[in-house]
């Protein structure tokens, strides 16, 4: 592939940009970073590293991320109130592939005040499998409530409970009180405000909420709020045979 393609896949702007950011030697290749000034030389791309003004890259023909969202941050390109969590994320993920669903997309969503783990990447087949009711997918999560909890509320809560827009009952995979006020819960769903909304049913009230897995992976625990990572090919994997 061209270096002037393979920067222009990987977001790096237009291909009139990605083609002047080599001609002006702001671009070198390979693991001795020898500058490349011409924009129609060809690389193999399957492991390509590339510097682009310094800052070091590899290439991915798709993004799979792992993202600890903080809390005051919305899960959308136009947000209305608090900072996009887009912009906790370097400008090339954002603007990968062009177009007009140019860049990594959110894998679902947490709300503005929902902490924890959230994918992001620009496969469609992957959100989709990732994000579809049919499929099941676990997601567990830490909530702070504010009442003392008891076995009723715990048992109700895996039993099924009703929510005000949906007939049919809810129910928590999993749900174990793990401290006098912190509920662990897995669901296999995701609608609106869920936990939240789960929690009221039985009489208590959520204060602080954390996702902590997805699917099996975990949220690492040397990944600070605010701080991204790539995930590995293993894990990819891992999470598309969980769902296939």
């Amino acid at each position: 592939m061209q270096l002037q393609d393979i920067l222009f896949s990987q977001g790096f702007g237009t291909r009139r940009i990605c083609s002047g950011l080599v001609q002006q030697g702001l671009v070198s290749v390979g693991d001795e970073a020898v500058v490349c000034t011409d924009p129609s030389a060809v690389f193999d791309e399957a492991g390509l590293v590339f510097r682009v003004q310094g800052e070091t890259w590899q290439y991915h023909e798709r993004a799979y991320l792992l993202l600890h969202k903080p809390a005051g941050y919305e899960c959308s390109q136009k947000p209305s109130t608090y900072p996009s969590i887009y912009t906790l994320l370097p400008g090339p993920l954002r603007q990968r592939g062009g177009g007009a669903a140019a860049g990594v997309q959110a894998v679902g969503r947490l709300d503005q005040d929902t902490t924890g783990l959230l994918l992001l990447s620009d496969d469609g087949k992957f959100i989709h499998r990732m994000t579809s009711p049919r499929h099941h997918v676990p997601k567990v999560y830490e909530a702070q409530v504010k009442h003392p909890l008891d076995a009723k509320q715990t048992a109700r809560l895996l039993e099924g409970v009703v929510l005000d827009d949906d007939p049919q009952p809810v129910r928590a995979q999993a749900c174990e009180a793990v401290g006098e006020r912190h509920l662990r819960m897995t669901l296999t769903e995701g609608k609106y405000h869920q936990v939240k909304r789960m929690v009221a049913a039985v009489g208590n009230r959520v204060e602080a909420l954390h996702r902590s897995a997805i699917g099996g992976l975990s949220l690492p625990p040397e990944l600070a709020p605010g701080q991204w990572r790539w995930l590995t090919s293993a894990e990819v994997l891992a999470l598309t045979q969980k769902v296939a």
